[in-house]
C-alpha cells in the first residue's frame, strides 16, 4: 500500500484529521460546521470572499437556514476558521471542493472557478493529501480535468494523492433532513481513494453510499436533479394545459397525490430556481453531444421551464387588458425573489426572470421579500437596477395595479394581501378559492 494511504488512513482513524472545505457558500458552510460538529476534526474553510470570511472569523453566520448558532459555536471549540489565504492549501490532510459551476449566457459548463481552484491546489499539493470535488458536474470532470491539473504537480494520483467525488445534496430550509442525515454517495478515481473518502465521511455522516466510480457519483448527482427538472416540466406544462380547459392544476395534483403507488407530486410555478436544478440538466446535455447523442427528452424539459416567465407575464398582461390597463406604466409588486419559500437564496431565481421581462415591457416594478433586503446585481438580468424590499402594507398593496407572487414565503399575511390587492397573479398556487381579484399562472 502507498505510505500516503496509510497516512491519511491513520488520520481518520484517530480523528486527528485537518479538513480543508474550499468555497463557503451554501454547500461547502453547511459541509464544514458538520464536520466540526460530529467529527470533532480541525476544519480550515477557505473563501475568495473578504466579507465571508471577517463574518465566520466574528462567529456570525451569514446563510439564513444554517442556525444562527452553529458558527459561533463551532469558533469557540477552536476547531473552525476562515481564510482567504490559498497559500495555506498544503495544511489540510483532505481537501474539499465546493464552489460554484454554474453555465455560460450560451447554456455550456462554466468551470472557471473549479479550474482556478484546482490550479490553486497544484501549486500547494503535497504528499498525503486526499481531494474530493463536491461541486456538481458532468461525468468525467474528476477524473479527466480535476486529475490533469493535480499530476501537474509532479504527484501522482493514487499514489502520492488520492482524489474522489462526493455530490452535494443540500435542500435549504428542508427540515426533516440535515447535512448529516442526507445520504452520502462517494466514488474515489480508484479504489484506494474510495475507501480513504468513505471512511472520512463515515466520520460525520448516518449514511455513506459508495459507488463503483467518481463518474458513477457524477452522475448520480446529475440524474436525481434531471428527474426534478423534468417532472416539474410536465406539471409545468399540465398547467397550461388545464388552465386552457378551466380547470385548476392544483385540484388536479392534489386528487391525483391521493394515490399511494405510481405517482409523486412535483408543484409547478413559475420557473426553476437554485443552483442545481436550472442548471445541471445542461452540463449532461452538454457532455451527451460529446458521444454524439442529442438528450432531446431533457432539453425539452428545460426548454418548458425557461419558458415558465413568459408564461407568467403573459397571464399578467392579460389580465390588465381586461382591466383597461397595459403592462407598459402599470405598478407591479413581485412578492418573493427567492428561488424557494422560506430561505434567503436567490441564485438562479425565476422571480428576476420576472422582474427582467415587467421591466422589459414597460412596469414599474417594486418587490417584497423579508428574507432580501436588497437585490444584487446579477450577470443574466443586468436591467434590474439595485433596489430595496419595500414594506407590505395595506395602503402600499392598495397603490400597486397587480401583485406577483413569485414566491411563497409563510411569513407573508396573504388574508390581508387578498383584502386590498387589485389585481393577484398566483403563480405558487397560494390561493385555492376563486376570488375577483386573482388570476393563477
Amino acid at each position: 500500500m502507498p505510505p500516503a494511504r496509510e497516512e491519511i488512513l491513520r488520520h481518520i482513524t484517530t480523528h486527528n484529521l485537518h479538513l480543508g472545505v474550499i468555497g463557503l457558500g451554501h454547500v461547502g458552510l453547511p459541509l464544514a460546521l458538520t464536520f466540526v460538529e460530529r467529527a470533532k476534526v480541525r476544519v480550515t474553510g477557505f473563501d475568495i470572499e473578504a466579507r465571508k470570511v471577517d463574518s465566520l472569523q466574528r462567529g456570525e453566520n451569514y446563510i439564513m437556514h444554517i442556525g444562527a448558532e452553529r458558527v459561533g459555536l463551532a469558533r469557540e471549540s477552536n476547531l473552525f476558521e476562515a481564510t482567504s489565504d490559498f497559500n495555506r492549501l498544503g495544511e489540510p490532510d483532505a481537501l474539499l471542493i465546493a464552489v460554484p459551476t454554474p453555465l455560460t449566457l450560451q447554456r455550456e459548463p462554466d468551470l472557471q472557478f473549479l479550474v482556478q481552484t484546482a490550479e490553486a491546489i497544484r501549486s500547494r499539493l503535497r504528499r498525503g493529501q486526499i481531494v474530493v470535488l463536491e461541486s456538481t458536474t458532468y461525468p468525467g470532470t474528476t477524473d479527466e480535468l480535476v486529475k490533469n491539473i493535480l499530476e501537474q504537480s509532479g504527484l501522482k494520483c493514487g499514489c502520492d494523492f488520492f482524489l474522489a467525488f462526493s455530490p452535494e445534496r443540500e435542500d435549504p430550509g428542508n427540515q426533516q433532513f440535515t447535512t448529516a442525515s442526507i445520504p452520502k454517495v462517494v466514488g474515489g478515481v480508484d479504489d484506494t481513494a474510495a475507501d480513504l473518502a468513505v471512511a472520512m465521511y463515515e466520520m460525520a455522516f448516518e449514511r455513506v453510499v459508495r459507488v463503483k466510480s467518481a463518474r458513477v457519483a457524477e452522475a448520480t448527482k446529475l440524474t436525481e436533479n434531471i428527474f426534478r427538472s423534468v417532472n416539474v416540466a410536465l406539471v409545468n406544462e399540465l398547467k397550461t394545459v388545464f388552465d386552457a380547459m378551466n380547470i385548476d392544476v392544483w385540484d388536479v395534483l392534489d386528487a391525483a397525490a391521493t394515490k399511494p403507488f405510481g405517482f409523486m407530486k412535483f408543484n409547478p410555478g413559475p420557473g426553476l430556481g437554485g443552483h442545481c436544478i436550472p442548471v445541471d440538466p445542461f452540463y449532461l446535455a452538454w457532455k451527451a453531444r460529446e458521444f454524439g447523442i442529442h438528450t432531446r427528452f431533457i432539453e425539452l424539459a428545460g426548454e418548458v421551464n425557461v419558458g415558465m416567465p413568459k408564461y407568467v407575464i403573459d397571464k399578467l398582461q392579460t389580465a390588465l387588458n381586461e382591466r383597461q390597463k397595459s403592462v407598459k406604466g402599470s405598478q407591479v409588486l413581485v412578492l418573493g425573489l427567492t428561488y424557494k419559500k422560506d430561505v434567503d437564496d436567490t441564485r438562479e431565481s425565476p422571480a428576476y426572470a420576472l422582474m427582467s421581462l415587467l421591466l422589459d415591457r414597460g412596469a414599474i416594478v417594486s418587490y417584497h421579500d423579508s428574507h432580501v433586503a436588497v437585490t444584487q446585481p446579477t450577470r443574466s438580468w443586468p436591467n434590474i437596477a439595485p433596489m430595496s424590499s419595500v414594506a407590505l402594507t395595506p395602503d402600499y398593496v392598495r397603490s400597486v395595479d397587480a401583485v406577483l407572487i413569485a414566491t411563497d414565503h409563510s411569513g407573508v399575511d396573504y388574508d390581508m394581501v387578498a383584502a386590498n390587492a387589485q389585481l393577484i397573479v398566483d403563480s405558487r398556487g397560494v390561493y385555492r378559492e376563486p376570488r375577483n381579484n386573482l388570476v393563477k399562472a
